[in-house]
């Protein structure tokens, strides 16, 4: 890390290649990629540079299977990006209930985030999501 805030970070360039593999194994949900890099040592917590965790860019693509192998690896499901969204917001935003199903089964909680799960479920009008939440 750098000591001067606006000073950007020097990264290896075989680094931020496989960041970047790993990142798009989560937006695409290769499940059993992504497990076999988290296996081998990749951090579950990984952020990008706005501070979305694998479990944050699996969840707002609707990947349920990817966001629970994460959890089972030791994600965490309550992680908020850099702008305070959490996973299970995005999850409700995206109208994704499997993925809430399995977010809520790791452990995720309705009220974190701004707006919360439970916030954005009833901005939206989402009924079936907010029983969910609540429930």
């Amino acid at each position: 890390m750098t000591e001067n805030p606006g000073q950007a970070e020097e990264f290896d360039p075989e680094l931020l290649e496989l960041w970047a593999k790993v990142f798009g194994f989560a937006r695409s949900g290769a499940t059993a990629e992504l497990a076999a890099y988290v296996d081998a040592g990749v951090s579950a917590n990984l952020t990008n540079d706005r501070g979305d965790t694998l479990v944050m860019l699996a969840a707002y693509h609707g990947h349920a299977d990817t966001v629970a192998a994460l959890i089972d690896r030791g994600a965490d499901p309550n992680r908020e990006n850099d702008r305070g969204q959490s996973p299970l917001a995005g999850a409700v935003f995206k109208n994704e209930p499997e993925v809430v199903k399995a977010l809520l089964k790791g452990g995720a909680d309705a009220t974190t985030g701004e707006p919360s799960a439970i916030d954005a479920a009833r901005m939206f009008g989402n009924a079936e999501l907010l029983e969910l939440l609540q429930g």
